[in-house]
Parts: C-alpha cells; structure tokens; sequence
C-alpha cells in the first residue's frame, strides 16, 4: 500500500505551538502570519512589543486567488501535470508565509518590505506556474483562459481587517441542500468576540498568542465560532430527524441502504487527498479519518483502491469515506504534533473518534435512481469556505435531540449535558451519467432542483448520507474566550472555522453490492 499514517493517538499534554505555513489547496487562499507575541514572554530577536504591534498593523495575510476552482475543462490526460502545478503554487505561498512570519523586524522598519520582499517574488513565480498549467493544458490541445493569468498576484490585509473576518465573516451560512437554500439565521455575535485565547485552571494558554486568532495552534477557532444551541432559535432543515438521517421524502425512490464501516478505530489517517491532489504528500495540510477502504492515500491508483482491504462489515463494500479529523484542544497533543498537516500547519489537539459513523444512501423524492460507477468521485463542502465563500459549503452541525429543531452551519454548537455534538452532510445525488471526476472535482455530480428532479440531463444515483456523532466535553465561554474549543482540522488559513467542514467519498462497492443497493432504495426497502 501507499503512505497511510497509522498511529497510536498520544495524550501527552505539551505547550501548544503557533500555527505554521498556511497552505491553500488549489494554490489560492490566505496567509495568516501569526504576529501576536505575548506580553509576557521576550521575542526571539528581543524587539519590543510595541515592534510587535506594528509589524501586525502593516501585514498580517496574503490573499492569494484560488486557481484550481477556475479550471473546470481540463483535459484528462493532463490533470496530472496541472495537479503537480496546483501542488507547487501551494508551496509558493507556503514560502511567503515563511518569509513573512520570520520577517517582522523587517517589516516594522520598513512599510515596502513586504511588497518588495515577498508579494512582488510570488507574483512572478505564480506566473511562471500558471504558464507551465497552460503549456500543460494546450500540449494534449485543450484550451486555456488566458484570463487565468490575472490570477497571479496576490494582495495583502493587515490584522485588524482580517481580525474583524475571523469572527464574522460567515454570516448567514447558506447551503445548497435537496435543491434548497437553507440561510443560517441562527447565527448570532458573528464578529464580537475576538480575544479567543483559551484559559485552562485560570491560566493563559500560548502566552497570549490567541488574541484576534484564538485557539491552542494560535489560529482558531475563536469564541463567536461557537453558539449554545439550546439558545439558537429552531431553523428548516432537510433529511435530518430526531433520530438520525431520513429517506428523501414520501414518493419516489424511498427505499434505503446502510453500510457498516466502523468509526475508524484502527487510526487510520493521513493527510492527503487522492481526489484533488494524487501524487501529493499531505496534499490536504490537514488530518482525515478514513473508513471502509483502507490503502487510500495521495498514490493509490484506481487498481490498488479495488484490491483493498476494507473496515466494512460487508465486504462488497470498499468504498472509501473520509472527512477532516475533529480536535479537542485542551492543551493535549497528538501523534501529528510535529508533523505537516498536523501540528506544524496549527491542527493541534487530542484527535477525537466518532462514538458513531452512520453511512446511509437514500433515494430520490420523484423518481428511481440508477447505480453509481465505479470509482465515483464526490468532494461535498468546501475546505477552504471561510477564504473562498459560501458556494460549495455544505455543512450541518447539531447536538443530538436537537437535529430535527437546529442545524448550524458556521457555528459549533455547545450542547447540554447528555447531548452530543453531530456532524452531518447528505451529498449531491445527480450524476452527469459519463464521468467519475471532473477538472475541479465538482462538476460532474450536482444537487438535486427543488422539485427533486436533477436538471441538465444528469440522472439521479443514490445520495449518500454520512452522520457522525461525538462525545465532547462542552466548551465555556468565559470572558470573550473560548475555555477547551473542539474544532475540525483545516488549511490554517481558514482558521479552524466551522464552515469549512466536509466530505469524501470514491465509490468502490462491487457491481452485484451496488445493483443491490439500487434495488432496495427502487423497491422501497431498508437494506444494509
């Protein structure tokens, strides 16, 4: 098999360490510089603190556009070389982010360092990277924007603009679910608590170097990250129920299917993404779980995925499922804690284990769904929401005996005593009826329209429900901080937001297990 990570969780307390190079999937996204030293503790180079503010009052992010999400038509046999591209493009603004964290004396003396020093340089090696994507793309003759180009240069925003987004950029969390847009109204303070430095027995964690990002890693989440559900006035949701996930509706294709893949108890992680970045080491920069097939990582062809071993009770089943890893930051660490994707990308934290995993395939609300191919690919959400926008977001959070009242999207709940917190996502359920994959993993599958038909000739498969429940102990909220948050690893520039939670999935069930499915969900049966 490949590089799958599988270790052993350690629950060695250590001090927490700061949030490192910010790496956006796709070569776009934003540098977070962590500026913030304590008051308490002497800088490295022994400037002052007052040097300290300054340098966070000129820069503290580079915002970089996202080019991998531009690139809908390119052609196959070139994906390849534009995803070793997009990979080095994400190298390049991890170096600027280097640059600009090692940089701050610089900087503080002189208001064109950063321009001059490592905006400017990264314009022209994104340049140069792009060219090479169009090389690759007009070699096997597809065709390129030139528009592209533009996509190059990146800009900068100072701590106490990008301070004001780390509480409240995300408001009103719509998603496109079943067709229909569901606004978060629910959320509340979006943007007023901004010291989300965590305490612990009365005393600061990180020397203070949460103030404006929070968090143990020193780049969230922050205190108006998180909302008391029993407060949070009952909002729509759809394919939720009190008792977990429900089949679409009361006609059609109602029958459903469950699969039974455990709750990765064998540690099985990594931080890659073979869907968006094969062939890259920790292409994700964050940790997954991964259930059901378990030879996943950024190497494994197509081949190795359909001899693999699998978690799921039904052996037909080797499909593979994996979502970023939930993170208790209680001033533990993990195995990762020195790694990239862990620790050294701000995912810090005691690694927590689903108490379940509910994987279920459900039908369509106006008609009979059709079998998926093989090695179907589904990215559902968007990693990278709270720099890239709520478009592709797809994210529900809840407590349990609250799941058919609230479902948050850019809020963690705390929930009441008993009550555990619930991650669900139901996926897109219309197949264009060709492809696997697409250029940006997103357009060959589609949400259902509001009537429930798929539009543009795609045709409806079974959609895929996943609900995962956790125990977590609640987090307090104590004077504007957030007191041992729990959070989803991200890219650490999107700062551990709940938006950006979401999931994977490559379908790998064997012909006979799949037609099986198919008919139970036509016939109106409950399967598994």
């Amino acid at each position: 098999m490949g590089r799958n990570t599988r270790k052993r969780r350690s629950s060695m307390a250590t001090k927490a360490i700061a949030a490192s190079a910010a790496l956006a999937l796709g070569g776009g996204g934003l540098i977070w510089a962590n500026f913030y030293a304590s008051a308490h503790e002497s800088n490295n180079n022994g400037w002052s603190q007052n040097q300290t503010k300054a340098a966070a009052a000129q820069v503290a992010t580079i915002s970089c556009p996202d080019v991998g999400q531009k690139l809908t038509n390119v052609p196959q046999n070139a994906r390849q070389g534009v995803a070793t591209e997009l990979a080095n493009l994400d190298k390049q603004i991890t170096e600027a982010y280097a640059r600009l964290a090692s940089t701050r004396q610089a900087q503080a003396g002189d208001p064109g360092f950063v321009q001059n020093a490592i905006v400017g340089p990264l314009k022209e090696k994104r340049a140069a990277t792009i060219d090479r994507i169009r090389i690759d793309i007009q070699r096997v003759g597809g065709q390129f924007n030139t528009s592209l180009s533009q996509l190059a240069a990146c800009t900068t925003q100072n701590a106490q603009t990008n301070a004001g987004q780390a509480g409240g950029q995300q408001q009103n969390g719509g998603q496109q679910q079943g067709g229909q847009q569901q606004n978060g109204g629910q959320q509340q303070n979006g943007g007023q608590q901004q010291n989300g430095g965590q305490q612990q027995g009365g005393q600061q964690q990180n020397g203070g170097q949460q103030q404006g990002n929070g968090g143990q890693g020193g780049n969230g989440p922050v205190a108006a990250d998180f909302v008391d559900i029993t407060k949070v006035q009952g909002n729509a949701q759809l394919g939720v129920g009190q008792n977990g996930l429900k089949a679409n509706g009361n006609s059609g294709s109602r029958g459903t299917f469950t699969t039974k893949c455990g709750t990765n108890g064998n540690d099985n992680h990594n931080t890659d993404n073979v869907i968006v970045a094969p062939g890259v080491a920790n292409g994700a920069h964050h940790l997954h779980d991964y259930v059901g097939n378990q030879n996943n990582d950024a190497f494994a062809s197509d081949q190795e995925l359909a001899g693999a071993s699998t978690s799921c009770q039904n052996q037909g089943d080797k499909s593979s499922y994996f979502w970023p890893v939930l993170r208790l930051q209680n001033g533990q660490q993990d195995f990762d804690q020195n790694n990239d994707g862990g620790g050294k990308e701000g995912n810090v934290g005691k690694i927590l284990q689903p108490a379940q995993a509910q994987l279920k395939f459900v039908g369509n609300k106006k008609g009979n769904v059709v079998a998926m191919p093989t090695a179907l690919r589904i990215i559902t959400g968007d990693a990278k929401a709270f720099v890239n926008g709520n478009a592709n977001a797809n994210v529900n959070w809840s407590c349990t005996g609250f799941e058919n009242k609230v479902q948050l999207h850019d809020k963690y709940p705390i929930c009441p005593q008993g009550s555990q917190v619930v991650r669900t996502t139901n996926f897109q359920s219309c197949w264009d009826g060709q492809n696997i994959d697409s250029a940006n993993h997103r357009t060959h599958v589609s949400f259902v329209q509001a009537d429930g038909t798929c539009a543009n000739g795609f045709k409806a498969i079974p959609q895929l429900q996943v609900r995962l429940v956790y125990n977590v102990p609640a987090p307090k909220l104590q004077n504007g901080t957030v007191v041992n948050p729990y959070a989803v690893d991200t890219f650490p520039e999107n700062l551990h937001k709940p938006i950006t939670d979401h999931n994977d999935f490559i379908n790998f069930f064997s012909t006979n297990l799949m037609n099986k499915m198919v008919n139970c969900i036509n016939t109106g049966k409950k399967c598994q």
